[in-house]
């Protein structure tokens, strides 16, 4: 019989499933975190994921705990952190400080948005005034743009 966790599968147990695994393969990891195995290994020797325990075989073990790591560096990353910053806040992530650091790190980058918004804003506005002189090719303002006359 299968309860609510089957899965299915071409064979009978042959699925893995969070709540059943004790240990990730790289592979198994990167898939479940949507990224690539050299992600994982870059990820590694930069100190963001630590260096997991290995089997007696050879094979890296990762835990749920990695897991969900890698997938907060995903999150980190499209939020617009860069892996320095997501360093720091993995570092962090043992400090009762966290969430202190986590929202003035936030606030940082919100600045710097608003600050490139700001630029992007201001060349938008040039273009479109290049745009408006230039409406009539043959306007002496839009012929004092040409270079080497």
């Amino acid at each position: 019989m299968c309860r609510a966790t089957c899965l299915l599968t071409p064979y009978q147990r042959t699925a893995f499933s969070l709540a059943n695994v004790d240990a990730f393969t790289i592979g198994q990891l990167a898939h479940s975190a949507g990224v690539n195995i050299e992600t994982v290994r870059y990820y590694e020797r930069r100190g963001l994921l630590r260096d997991p325990p290995r089997s007696d075989s050879g094979y890296r073990q990762y835990s749920a705990d990695d897991l969900w790591r890698l997938q907060f560096i995903a999150r980190a990353k499209r939020l617009g952190f860069t892996l320095s910053e997501i360093a720091s806040l993995v570092v962090e992530s043992d400090s009762v400080d966290t969430a202190e650091s986590i929202v003035a790190m936030a606030r940082m980058k919100l600045q710097e948005l608003d600050e490139r918004r700001r630029a992007l804003d201001e060349t938008r506005t040039r273009l479109t005034q290049l745009m408006v002189i230039c409406a009539d090719p043959k306007s002496e303002d839009c012929m004092s743009l040409r270079l080497g006359g």
